[in-house]
């Protein structure tokens, strides 16, 4: 298998406009909060200025996109861990297709959401490089020699230019928020970006370089939450929509166990064109605009039962970097190890269940504040040594030294 990959007190105030969010999906912390209208400052006493007024209260983490991007995380590793399971169960395998339809588009709409303010800024290409560019090198080198060892396959090479296994994500992450000014520019974005996936599904000479086929067919996903608002959010809350949400879901259930038999899951991958997968291209091009739809559907319903108060995991959710990045050596070790070959008692309703549990459990304990820190150098290394100052923090430290 190659990979996948919901705010505060108890009363249910309107969710307010995003501030300091935890990392554009699924990176740790958010490159960089989009531009909003300052408040107006209260008065200051006469005399004082209003830099004398104390220093500015601390920005607030928004709950629901914590809660959102933990709940989707263990989705994640939960539909990695079904997948052994399909080939036996034809109900793994419709709740298998159920959840890629929507788990990796609602990562990457939050992507683009947390991505609005992203420019060329020295400050932010860095955090672009820190954060994502480091760690795809850091887990891609560790990757190869990780299937190296478990897999006895000493001949596995390294290669940044063909992402293994999760490592896509953070390549297609890199280039789309390259991308996000010319997006800002264009009439008709989100069309455009449906039209380039459109285009690549039926291009099978794009070969595997940096993945471009996930990058370009999970596009739309990147541009439409680019030009997502706050009230976007807040209207995918609503009662009603909750309340469709219950029949959307089964129905889609139900649709998934009809067609398990019937059609490949490597559909939903986004990895590969239609006639890679022994179809012709007119289909590529059906099943690419019905899959969007389906998935555009589905994450709105996933929204809309994600909380928007602090919950007992919404800390978590400034992890799922490190979750999403730490538990793809246990998925495939299991694969390499062949558990699920050697008890066959997992293949049982039962062991269905326990298998969804530990990898529901072990993806949360992968994004505790203490595996953050654990591995922070790894997943956002400072890295001070590599740039040059500019004039903004040469006058910091100036600044402090006096």
């Amino acid at each position: 298998m190659t990979n996948s990959v919901h705010p505060h007190g108890r009363h249910r105030a309107p969710l307010p406009p995003a501030q300091v969010p935890a990392a554009g999906v699924p990176t740790p912390r958010a490159p960089h909060p989009p531009p909003q209208a300052a408040p107006t400052a209260p008065p200051t006493p006469a005399g004082r200025s209003t830099a004398q007024s104390g220093p500015k209260p601390a920005k607030q983490r928004d709950a629901f996109f914590d809660n959102a991007k933990y709940l989707a995380i263990v989705l994640v590793a939960m539909a990695h861990a079904w997948e052994p399971l399909t080939d036996h169960s034809r109900t793994a395998e419709a709740l298998y297709m159920t959840v890629y339809t929507f788990h990796m588009p609602a990562f990457i709409v939050i992507s683009g959401y947390f991505s609005r303010s992203f420019d060329m800024r020295p400050d932010r290409l860095k955090r672009l490089v820190t954060g994502v560019a480091v760690p795809y090198v850091v887990f891609e080198i560790a990757y190869t020699f990780f299937k190296r060892w478990a897999d006895d396959d000493p001949g596995q090479p390294i290669s940044l230019l063909d992402p293994w296994y999760l490592t896509w994500f953070l390549v297609a992450l890199f280039v789309w928020r390259l991308t996000v000014p010319l997006w800002k520019i264009v009439r008709w974005p989100v069309p455009l970006a449906l039209a380039i996936a459109t285009l690549a599904v039926i291009s099978p000479d794009i070969g595997d370089d940096l993945d471009l086929q996930r990058v370009l067919q999970f596009l739309p996903f990147f541009v439409l939450g680019l030009f997502m608002k706050p009230e976007y959010f807040q209207l995918v809350r609503r009662r009603e929509v909750r309340l469709l949400s219950i029949p959307v879901f089964a129905s889609a259930l139900l649709l998934a166990y009809w067609a398990a038999p019937r059609m490949t899951s490597a559909w939903f991958y986004r990895r590969d064109s239609a006639q890679e997968l022994g179809a012709p291209w007119w289909a590529g091009v059906v099943m690419t605009l019905a899959l969007f739809g389906c998935s555009v559907v589905l994450t709105a319903c996933f929204f809309a039962w994600v909380p928007r108060r602090k919950m007992w995991f919404t800390v978590l959710g400034a992890g799922t970097l490190y979750g999403y990045l730490l538990h793809g050596f246990l998925a495939k070790g299991s694969r390499f190890w062949g558990w699920f070959d050697t008890y066959d008692w997992l293949h049982q309703p039962l062991g269905e269940i326990f298998v969804s549990v530990v990898a529901a459990s072990v993806v949360t304990a992968l994004c505790t504040p203490p595996v953050q820190r654990m591995f922070r150098f790894a997943m956002e290394p400072k890295m001070e040594w590599a740039f040059k100052r500019d004039a903004a923090q040469l006058a910091r430290e100036r600044a402090k030294s006096t």
